[in-house]
């Protein structure tokens, strides 16, 4: 089993996983949500997407660009704490297979994405919320008047 990527798939991993997060925020807006990218968890982590509904519900999306990416990065499963629904987002030519059952599953390219499968897991409607609004960053104008 080979977990490093070859010199081509490493130069083209960073394209990809371009592609990928254009093609699933594509799809998220489409379906109505407010999308965010590299979004600031409370624990300092980041997730690539997230995802937020009318009625509040927050899903955060991981994208994925290649099998050894997802192998060799277990931080995702902390997210469950943050969110409604956790998604991975990949690129058509990768397995589905290899990916948890109980997560949600978005196929995506440059232009767009498909939801292949919606999370299943226990804790996705019952995920405990942190105590008050996340606080974004200020940034611009109103920043320096604060």
């Amino acid at each position: 089993m080979r977990l490093r990527p070859s010199a081509a798939e490493a130069f083209d991993r960073p394209e990809q996983t371009r592609n990928v997060t254009r093609g699933a925020g594509r799809l998220l807006r489409a379906l109505g949500y407010s999308v965010l990218t590299e979004f600031p968890l409370p624990d300092g982590g980041r997730a690539d997407l997230a995802a937020l509904a009318k009625d509040g519900s927050i899903r955060i999306i991981e994208v994925k660009s290649s099998l050894a990416d997802f192998r060799s990065d277990a931080k995702w499963a902390r997210y469950r704490a943050f969110c409604d629904r956790l998604y991975f987002a990949i690129p058509l030519d990768l397995s589905e297979e290899a990916f948890p059952p109980d997560a949600g599953l978005i196929v995506a390219d440059a232009h767009g994405a498909a939801l292949r499968r919606d999370d299943t897991s226990a804790c996705a409607s019952d995920a405990p919320r942190v105590a008050g609004p996340f606080r974004l960053p200020r940034r611009g104008p109103a920043a320096r008047r604060a």
